[in-house]
């Protein structure tokens, strides 16, 4: 079975979207996912283990682009259930220092075991010198003194170091999601940009319209060629114009089914540019 990183991507987000949709507590969406990609990720592995690689190729691109991927939204979405299941109010100054907490430590987290390493270093920088290495079956150099996590996994269906990857791929998800749930002006350590550069920037159009306008992009895969979560990209928003989104799901859910239009905004972006380069001929 050719296994393709994008239709993996879309199936993943299409869950996504369903369970969005139908308006879950973020602890039962997040329950869901797990179940969901537990079961993807036992699939795909049965075909492996049944089919093996065509090549040395498709091989890497599986340990290094593909399984991280799942396995790494999969540590995610089991993270945050743990999480807001145990969140011991829903707001006040406890559920405030709660989330501040978490946040804390995931940072520890990635200063500890991952920062520091020269694999984090490798991967960020794009290389492929060692991919022959860090991204094929039996190839762990146990000379390199490896954490004892080694000894956890199957190495039959991974390298050592797709999982680290995909520890990557959650620690990220985990710091979007966090900020999420903390007021960046209650903590500038926090921000994604400096205050003084986005100041005089504000959106002067509905929360709706830029919620039409966040999903657009998203749907279109035109940031980060469809890679960036939805969450991340609606906190950039935020952060960028200062404006705090409720909860975008349930908007969004409501667009689809509304009256009218259920692209009203686009629809009138596309008037206002026409209109505006009428007036240069």
């Amino acid at each position: 079975m050719e296994i393709v990183l994008s239709k993996i991507l879309s199936e993943i987000r299409h869950q996504e979207d369903k369970l969005s949709s139908q308006m879950m507590q973020t602890a039962d969406e997040a329950y869901q996912m797990t179940l969901f990609l537990k079961e993807m990720l036992c699939t795909i592995k049965t075909n492996v283990l049944q089919d093996g690689f065509k090549d040395e190729h498709r091989e890497i691109d599986f340990f290094k682009n593909i399984k991280p991927q799942i396995l790494g939204k999969l540590i995610y979405y089991n993270k945050v259930f743990r999480i807001e299941t145990t969140c011991p109010v829903s707001n006040g100054k406890i559920h405030q220092s709660y989330y501040e907490n978490q946040l804390k430590a995931l940072k520890s987290e990635y200063k500890e075991s991952i920062c520091n390493e020269d694999f984090y270093r490798y991967y960020r920088a794009d290389r492929t010198d060692r991919d022959h290495i860090y991204f094929r079956l039996g190839q762990i150099n146990y000379h390199d003194g490896l954490k004892s996590g080694v000894f956890e996994i199957d190495l039959s269906f991974s390298t050592y170091f797709d999982n680290k990857i995909a520890h990557i791929i959650a620690n990220e998800l985990l710091y979007t999601y966090m900020l999420t749930k903390i007021n960046p002006e209650k903590n500038p350590d926090t921000i994604l940009m400096s205050g003084d550069t986005n100041k005089d920037i504000s959106w002067t159009n509905s929360q709706n319209a830029l919620i039409e306008l966040i999903y657009a992009l998203y749907a279109s895969n035109s940031i980060t060629y469809g890679k960036i979560n939805i969450r991340k990209l609606a906190l950039i928003f935020q952060v960028l114009f200062q404006t705090p989104l409720n909860d975008i799901h349930h908007s969004f859910h409501r667009m689809k089914t509304r009256a009218g239009s259920r692209t009203a905004f686009l629809d009138q972006l596309k008037i206002s540019l026409e209109e505006y380069m009428d007036k240069d001929l």
